[in-house]
């Protein structure tokens, strides 16, 4: 089925914890019998241990607590401290109100719950940050149960929020910004359509100041690529309006559609070449698209830390 439909149907639960376990777990099974099972994404666990076994993996302090002889099955304690980056701006409500096709800000949030969970499966602290034109939320990153609640209801707010139209972005201050509040070499994974208020050489200096900060960063550009790259509209008069400004224009798509679509085309060949020559990961996230799709190049990324 298409990631609307399964969602839709687990909406219905009202559990944003336990949709993004299922879009795991079902995600896990499938790279058993993928390329990538090689993969890392196990819990730490123990099993009970068995006479006549090495003794080399037991568990001795749980042995002292509970008096029964464990085996350590698996177990990786990392110092990896990740940030998932959400960009709060009107642009991320496109296609807004659409019932058929779900949002990039929605289907940014569903991305962000599931690398939350699957983050904390790998026993890596956590952060949450959403931003627009100014800094809206910034958590530290931890990896309590406690903590990732928290982190559960402040997504479900965005979902359960229809959100507010004339809120621009300001990417570049805000990266800025994140660059210097977050002093340990972090993780930074960031949700945005890159729709932004201001001039692009202000927008890779933020995303290189990241990176002589020490930060790995991996940015899934969000986009509705139908609509928003290709252009893909009937041909017959719409009216266009700027979600950020309310600014409106009336056309024939098919009119602008060569000179939109190559306009769009440069402007993210840019932002990959700069992408590329600072070492930040630019991953495409079409909302058409299963969203479990960027857990795979979130595993690439982690491997490399490890």
């Amino acid at each position: 089925m298409k990631n609307l439909q399964e969602i839709q149907q687990l909406q219905q639960l009202n559990n944003l914890e336990f949709i993004a376990q299922q879009v795991v777990e079902g995600f896990i099974t499938g790279l058993h019998r993928s390329p990538f099972h090689g993969f890392s994404v196990e819990f730490a666990e123990h099993r009970l241990y068995n006479n006549g076994e090495s003794t080399k993996h037991i568990d001795w302090k749980l042995f002292a607590r509970t008096e029964k002889l464990f085996v350590k099955r698996y177990e990786e304690e990392t110092n990896l401290r990740a940030f998932v980056v959400i960009d709060n701006s009107s642009s991320m409500l496109f296609p807004y109100k659409e019932k058929k096709t779900m949002s990039k800000l929605g289907f940014s949030a569903y991305c962000a719950a599931s690398l939350i969970y699957l983050l904390r499966r790998q026993r890596d602290a956590v952060g949450l940050a959403l931003f627009s034109n100014q800094i809206e939320l910034q958590t530290d990153a931890k990896l309590s149960s406690l903590h990732a609640k928290m982190l559960y209801h402040e997504l479900e707010n965005l979902l359960n929020n229809e959100g507010e139209l004339k809120k621009t972005t300001s990417a570049a201050t805000v990266l800025h910004q994140l660059a210097e509040s977050i002093h340990k070499r972090s993780l930074i994974i960031i949700f945005s359509d890159m729709i932004n208020s201001e001039n692009n050489e202000e927008l890779f200096a933020a995303l290189q100041h990241l990176r002589y900060n020490k930060h790995e960063v991996i940015l899934f550009h969000v986009t509705d690529k139908q609509h928003e790259e290709e252009f893909k509209y009937n041909n017959r008069p719409y009216k266009f309006i700027d979600l950020e400004n309310g600014d409106e224009v009336k056309l024939n798509p098919s009119e602008v559609r060569d000179y939109y679509v190559e306009s769009m085309r440069n402007y993210f060949t840019d932002l990959k070449l700069k992408c590329n020559q600072y070492n930040i990961d630019i991953v495409n996230a079409d909302i058409n698209e299963d969203f479990r799709n960027v857990l795979v190049p979130y595993l690439i990324k982690r491997s490399k830390l490890n």
